[in-house]
């Protein structure tokens, strides 16, 4: 096998050496560029790149030619750009040009040689690894042409190294599926794979949770942990309900994504974390970027590629063989009798709202698995809450059983349902919480959020 060819743009005399003590005593070819025309015309000419390497010592004009170019030339071309404005945006927007990576001048040997390693130029791929990549998200059941087009997407950002993803969508539509996608068809799937719910922890403890504690960092600190960035290392961070994140952890995670390092509770050192964050939310988090309740630039950081998925509702093509698969699962595990659905009944399913999406569906057919007694799902075996098309009362309150008994995504609905446990318990925030199983902050956070 030939070594890899590699293209270096600069004209900085010491960029050759760095970029020679960057490879680390690896074979490859490298050919050297001192303009902008030099560099388009060996971009032309050498179909084998393997690697660009562009500084901008010529301005950031001539390195968005060299990445336009090189975009054209080859859509999976790695370009790492050695850039002169070390600040988020400049980054971000690098980035969302097609860069791999993005280098701050002065860029240490340590650091290119990191930047190198992300994009896997030495590194060969058996065919079967391959062929168990790209059939990753094939385990995601769909029909609609969103979702396969959604697959496509994700099992493409899993093969290059953006270091963030933020996935949103409503609740139950499958966003962790999609990031444990990402992960599995990546070259980092041989890492560990690590999710935290940011909802599900209060705010004191998520800090500790994230970048974890050194012995004696606070009074019941017996011995140090390590958080979940450094249990990541080498693999993917999975950051569920990122909206719901404090502006303390908020700030926290900004630097982290910027250097990626962590700094341990109690500890005068910052650790160096390899990872890829993949973020996940349902609500609108430009919408709290206006109320001031998200940060902007961590929204920079985190959108670098977004993967939107689509409520259940607008992909009704997708329910029957969602259904089917929930089906499967439940005759060869629980020895469940119904072998299908018929027409009518599949066309109420298709004509719901399901405000909880793919969880709510789930939650349909393991009921349906109990009371229905005979082979196929017809019209009448269906609960009442799915015979309507319309889930609301005639007084135009949604009906309790509904909110209850499934996941909740809109926000008028989540309104409702905070309003009518504070209504149950007199207003009494400790018995809402546990009504609804929630901490307090993350009651109080909602009540404010929708100024109850």
């Amino acid at each position: 096998m030939h070594p890899p060819i590699l293209l270096l743009i600069s004209t900085d005399p010491h960029a050759g050496p760095l970029l020679e003590q960057a490879l680390d005593n690896r074979r490859a070819t490298i050919l050297a560029a001192s303009t902008t025309e030099e560099a388009l015309r060996i971009l032309k000419d050498q179909a084998d790149l393997a690697l660009v390497v562009c500084d901008e010592s010529q301005g950031r004009i001539a390195s968005q030619v060299v990445l336009a170019q090189a975009r054209r030339i080859a859509q999976n071309l790695p370009v790492i750009i050695l850039g002169t404005d070390g600040s988020a945006k400049a980054a971000v927007e690098a980035l969302h040009r097609g860069a791999t990576d993005y280098l701050a001048q002065p860029v240490t040997t340590k650091d290119l040689q990191t930047a190198i390693s992300k994009t896997h130029v030495f590194e060969t791929l058996e065919p079967q690894l391959r062929a168990e990549r790209s059939s990753v998200f094939d385990q995601i059941v769909s029909r609609s042409p969103q979702m396969e087009l959604l697959k496509h997407l994700a099992a493409e950002v899993a093969q290059t190294d953006a270091t963030t993803v933020l996935i949103t969508g409503e609740s139950g539509t499958g966003k962790e599926l999609f990031a444990h996608g990402i992960h599995a068809a990546s070259p980092r799937s041989k890492g560990p794979f690590v999710a935290l719910n940011c909802a599900g922890i209060p705010e004191h403890l998520l800090e500790s949770e994230l970048f974890g504690y050194q012995r004696g960092a606070f009074t019941d600190a017996k011995q140090s942990k390590p958080g979940r960035f450094q249990l990541a290392d080498g693999g993917t961070f999975f950051l569920d309900e990122i909206g719901e994140m404090s502006p303390s952890a908020q700030a926290k995670l900004l630097r982290v994504l910027e250097n990626h390092q962590v700094d341990p509770l109690g500890d005068t050192h910052s650790i160096h974390v390899d990872i890829r964050v993949v973020a996940a939310t349902n609500e609108d988090l430009p919408a709290q970027i206006k109320s001031g309740r998200f940060r902007l630039d961590l929204y920079y950081r985190l959108n670098v590629y977004q993967l939107r998925i689509p409520p259940l509702r607008e992909r009704p093509e997708d329910i029957e063989p969602i259904l089917t698969s929930f089906l499967e699962v439940a005759r060869r595990d629980h020895g469940c009798r119904i072998k299908g659905i018929t027409q009518p009944a599949l066309a109420i399913l298709q004509g719901h709202d399901w405000p909880g999406n793919v969880r709510e569906l789930h939650n349909v057919v393991e009921g349906l698995t109990i009371t229905c007694k005979d082979e196929m799902i017809r019209p009448d075996h269906l609960p009442a809450s799915v015979q309507s098309s319309d889930s609301a009362g005639s007084n135009g309150e949604i009906e309790k059983t509904s909110l209850l008994a499934f996941g909740l995504s809109a926000q008028e609905m989540e309104k409702k349902l905070l309003r009518e446990a504070l209504q149950r318990t007199g207003g009494n925030i400790s018995e809402a919480s546990r009504l609804l199983k929630i901490t307090r902050n993350t009651l109080r956070y909602r009540m404010a959020k929708y100024h109850l």
